[in-house]
């Protein structure tokens, strides 16, 4: 009987661990649109990355991922003065880079490829042909594992992530040569210093909620206007996935999200804290207000201190 119970225990127990974990699908969903604008940005196609990032981090579960938001294994390096981590890989204890949240490790992913000279001949490469550039990561020297060109490409092919690279939008001629030209710039400039650091182009006050909605923290002086042009966002979009309007105050310490809000929180429940509101609760996990009405079977912002919540999950059952 002891035993039964025991084996119980231990098969739900891995039933809830594993839930726990992101599916190939869950990390598509999470970081595809970043991938894509990273894309549009740099040129490195959307399917590379993801597939790199898809493999290196075991699709955000391994270690290194939820310990150090490093998706892409980059390492230390000389000349890098950020927060470090250290794990076994080639050699014992090897130091890796720390990022505050995984959109950083996306961003400094690009800056790391577009800065080495190594890896210049890439952008030379169709960025529709995710095999040439699946060896030519091999070939710059990115990882020692030899089938690292057919994980690549088979974690591309079993995922349909190819289908990312269909969203590029190419930039113009002159932008282009503006691109290429700064590029060249930095080629040189480090022509001899591969393993040197070279200042990451991401924005630290960028963070990620829990449910993996990219927001920044409102400053000093900030007005919609200015978090707009700062974060390349329309002050409408601005407005709208914050559910505002030009009228609403804005204040020191609040949170502004940068993108929609999703329809759950990764907390299943809250409970309401005297002078909350349908709205502050909303804003504090990323949660759409009608999602939140909904779930909860609620008309109208009328909420008693400590009702609770429901904030993932089936709809409450009527009464």
């Amino acid at each position: 009987m002891l035993k039964n119970l025991i084996l119980v225990f231990l098969l739900f127990s891995a039933q809830l661990f594993a839930q726990t974990k992101n599916t190939p699908e869950d990390y598509i969903k999470i970081f595809g649109n970043d991938a894509i604008k990273e894309m549009n940005r740099t040129g490195i196609p959307a399917s590379i990355k993801m597939a790199q990032g898809m493999l290196e981090s075991s699709y955000g579960n391994s270690t290194l991922a939820t310990m150090a938001n490093n998706h892409f294994g980059i390492k230390c390096h000389a000349g890098w003065t950020g927060k470090a981590f250290h794990k076994d890989d080639d050699e014992k204890n090897e130091c890796f880079r720390v990022y505050n949240n995984p959109i950083q490790s996306f961003l400094d992913h690009s800056d790391f490829l577009t800065t080495r000279p190594r890896y210049a001949f890439l952008f030379e490469l169709d960025i529709y042909d995710y095999k040439a550039w699946a060896h030519g990561l091999k070939k710059a020297g990115y990882a020692t594992n030899p089938k690292y060109p057919d994980l690549i490409i088979n974690m591309i092919e079993k995922y349909n992530l190819q289908e990312l690279d269909k969203k590029y939008s190419p930039l113009s001629s002159e932008e282009k040569e503006k691109e290429m030209a700064k590029r060249k710039a930095i080629t040189r400039e480090h022509k001899n210093d591969d393993e040197d650091e070279v200042k990451v182009g991401y924005n630290l006050d960028i963070q990620v909620s829990d449910n993996y909605v990219k927001y920044i923290v409102v400053k000093n002086n900030d007005t919609y206007t200015n978090i707009a042009l700062n974060y390349n966002i329309s002050e409408k979009r601005l407005l709208k996935y914050n559910e505002r309007d030009e009228k609403s105050s804005i204040h020191v310490g609040e949170k502004l999200y940068l993108q929609p809000k999703r329809s759950w929180a990764k907390t299943k429940f809250h409970t309401v804290q005297k002078g909350e509101t349908i709205y502050s609760i909303s804003q504090k996990y990323g949660v759409t207000t009608k999602s939140i009405l909904k779930r909860n079977r609620l008309e109208n912002d009328a909420i008693k201190t400590g009702q609770e919540l429901k904030l993932k999950g089936f709809k409450v059952k009527k009464k």
